[in-house]
């Protein structure tokens, strides 16, 4: 009898060792992670996709009116990520990010009415961006219009 009680007692702590371990293993897994990265940058979109239409306003960051980098900083805020207040300063946030490796929420910069970032948007996927244009509003638009992709400057990731 004393055997058996010892060999269910080694059975126990070896089953233990097993499912016990799992578990913490499983906690720490890089999905876990990947998967909140994936929701923030769909809130992100999410929440950009809430102000569609709203009017362009030059130094506007409120749904009352938008100017580009107004609009990103908003959307980045509402969703607990803080960014400064200008295209040519946000360029100097997060990480570059090769076009080839565009995801959604990823902030795309251009040269427009003065070198260097002077517009930004925010990466929508498909190769499009969502963005406060000075002519229509906050729309979304693509990266390979006539107008845009000469202009392109380059892109950079805040949400890992």
């Amino acid at each position: 009898m004393r055997l058996s009680a010892k060999l269910m007692a080694f059975c126990l702590v070896v089953l233990m060792l097993i499912f016990g371990s799992a578990s913490v293993f499983a906690a720490d897994t890089k999905p876990a992670k990947a998967a909140t990265d994936s929701k923030k940058t769909d809130n992100i979109i999410k929440t950009a996709e809430k102000y569609l239409k709203t009017p362009y306003k030059f130094g506007g960051d409120s749904p009352k009116g938008f100017d580009c980098s107004g609009f990103v900083k908003f959307v980045y805020e509402k969703n607990g990520n803080k960014l400064p207040r200008t295209a040519d300063v946000q360029y100097k946030q997060g990480k570059m990010v090769e076009r080839s490796k565009l995801k959604p929420g990823d902030l795309v910069f251009f040269t427009t009415y003065e070198k260097g970032p002077s517009h930004v948007g925010i990466y929508y996927g498909s190769d499009k961006f969502i963005h406060a244009s000075s002519s229509r509003g906050v729309m979304i638009s693509r990266l390979d219009e006539t107008y845009w992709k000469p202009r392109y400057l380059g892109a950079r990731r805040i949400i890992n």
